[in-house]
């Protein structure tokens, strides 16, 4: 049981730095953001730090951002289809922009979230190795 609290303290912490940033990033590209936001980063954060415990460490960091991409991408479809589609609540409308499906992703968003995935998956892990003892980074570009 001891364990197991331990865990969910971990992931409760990366859970709040995730919604924190997600939320920040939010507000400093629209000037506001809505309180699923921060629900939707906290998760999104937690499975870009579960790429490389799911894959090997010496998978590539470029394959590992696509994937998070890839994961963003559909976390945010469900989200928008939640919020925006179900709920009505207009969080977001990508319907004006081009590749978009829906109004709740685009391609221009896709390739952002790639990118954030760089940088998302290499705090996560020096957070993981300087707050919970976990290994140390090491990375594979390409």
């Amino acid at each position: 049981m001891k364990k197991f609290l331990k865990g969910l303290g971990k992931y409760m912490i990366l859970f709040l730095i995730g919604g924190f940033v997600y939320f920040l990033i939010e507000i400093g590209y629209r000037g506001y953001s809505h309180w699923t936001m921060f629900i939707l980063g906290g998760i999104c954060f937690i499975a870009l730090g579960s790429i490389n415990n799911i894959l090997e460490w010496e998978t590539p960091l470029i394959t590992q951002a696509l994937i998070g991409g890839v994961i963003i991408t559909a976390l945010e479809y469900i989200t928008g289809y939640i919020v925006n589609i179900k709920l009505q609540w207009d969080v977001w409308d990508y319907s004006d922009t081009l590749f978009n499906i829906q109004g709740q992703i685009c391609l221009p968003f896709f390739i952002v979230w790639v990118l954030i995935s760089v940088v998302g998956i290499i705090v996560d892990d020096y957070l993981r190795y300087w707050l919970f003892k976990e290994r140390k980074p090491s990375y594979t570009i390409v």
